[in-house]
């Protein structure tokens, strides 16, 4: 690193990484291109391990996200856990010897995270320990934003993929207070971890007004908070075909009641085709194709309720203060939950939280601290105090 020059290299991996990734990319062309102060200009460099490879679910977000095409793509694929975070280590190793970046920044919690985040925390530059080398380190410092969340359930994957992650880096970017206490109960030095706010409140803000013209209910003729928006695709989920069959019956049934917009996750439609589960005629439940993130933020906004087992739509529905249910045993953002406007479920009590939402008083939650819209902002000024 010069003294007037980071060298940064951003990890893309999964859709969801490419929300967190656009904000940063924004601050970083603002900074630059602002007038030069004291700081230091960030070269940066995208690198997409594609492990999401289908185009409709990884390079259309690009587009709709206004991130510039990645400068590196390692085109990994799909595979096991172990073969894919393997091969994601082989081709990163790879582009950190040839771009010797003096910052990784991974984010969230998928197999590229922590994949590349094991390989710069093993990793020597040549010449590093050279007296004459003019490099700054011997190795990169690595940027972790969201860290700190815990579902406290290690059959997870992303629970595993996260821990590890959080052990090896060296800035932790935490976005609501429980991260900050779960990783000083995990040992990690206080003096790494940050408390930044929601990247995704960032991402979410910056497409808000995109979002609103699409007026996507509309098009579904379906009235403003007078139908449910639904997204699965977990294995829990949709792999068992019991529970699946018992989710698609309540979506039958709620349809009865108020329309569903339900669009089907490749993952979720397999499994409906393999177990050969019917859907109900019903003209209410609305299954369609994944539609992109503007047309999904509309649709949170304006539902009555969202029934889903994601990550991010917990957090937006928190910040539309949109009631939630989330079918999961366990959710790594508890914040959305005591503040928030989300509740836990499983399949023997979804209708039964169902009714709760269309039929009682449920509490709207407030947005948590620090989902300003700032994050990726002060996740920059960290970065120039530890470089």
């Amino acid at each position: 690193m010069t003294a007037n020059s980071m060298k940064l290299i951003l990890v893309a991996g999964a859709r969801p990484n490419f929300m967190k990734i656009a904000p940063l990319i924004r601050a970083i062309e603002k900074h630059n291109a602002s007038p030069k102060t004291s700081q230091m200009n960030i070269d940066y460099i995208l690198v997409h391990t594609g492990q999401h490879y289908d185009i409709e679910m990884s390079e259309a977000f690009f587009r709709d996200l206004e991130i510039p095409s990645p400068d590196i793509n390692l085109e990994v694929g799909s595979a096991s856990h172990t073969a894919q975070t393997a091969e994601i280590m082989k081709r990163f190793e790879k582009i950190l010897l040839q771009e010797k970046p003096d910052v990784v920044m991974v984010v969230g919690d998928v197999n590229s995270t922590l994949a590349c985040t094991l390989v710069a925390s093993k990793i020597e530059y040549p010449g590093a320990r050279s007296k004459t080398s003019n490099l700054h380190r011997r190795r990169p410092l690595i940027a972790h934003v969201e860290a700190g969340l815990r579902s406290f359930d290690r059959s997870m994957p992303e629970e595993i993929n996260r821990l590890v992650t959080d052990a090896l880096a060296d800035l932790l970017f935490t976005p609501s207070p429980d991260g900050n206490e779960n990783l000083k109960k995990e040992g990690i030095a206080e003096s790494k971890i940050k408390l930044v706010g929601n990247i995704m409140i960032d991402t979410l803000l910056g497409n808000l007004q995109k979002a609103r013209t699409r007026q996507t209910h509309k098009k579904l003729d379906v009235n403003e908070k007078e139908f449910a928006y639904v997204t699965l695709h977990r294995p829990s989920n949709v792999d068992d075909k019991s529970t699946l069959s018992t989710i698609m019956e309540h979506l039958d049934r709620l349809a009865c009641e108020i329309p569903v917009v339900f669009p089907v996750h490749p993952r979720t439609k397999k499994m409906l085709a393999n177990y050969a589960i019917a859907c109900s005629n019903n003209n209410n439940l609305k299954l369609m194709d994944p539609i992109g993130y503007h047309d999904s933020i509309c649709l949170v906004e304006h539902a009555r309720f969202v029934l889903t087992d994601s990550g991010g739509l917990q957090e937006e529905t928190t910040f539309f203060r949109t009631p939630c249910l989330t079918l999961r045993p366990n959710t790594e953002r508890p914040i959305t939950i005591t503040e928030g406007s989300n509740m836990l479920t499983n399949p023997g009590s979804l209708w039964s939280d169902i009714e709760q939402l269309l039929n009682g008083p449920y509490q709207k939650g407030k947005i948590p601290g620090l989902w300003d819209g700032k994050t990726a902002e002060r996740i920059l000024q960290h970065l120039y105090a530890m470089t």
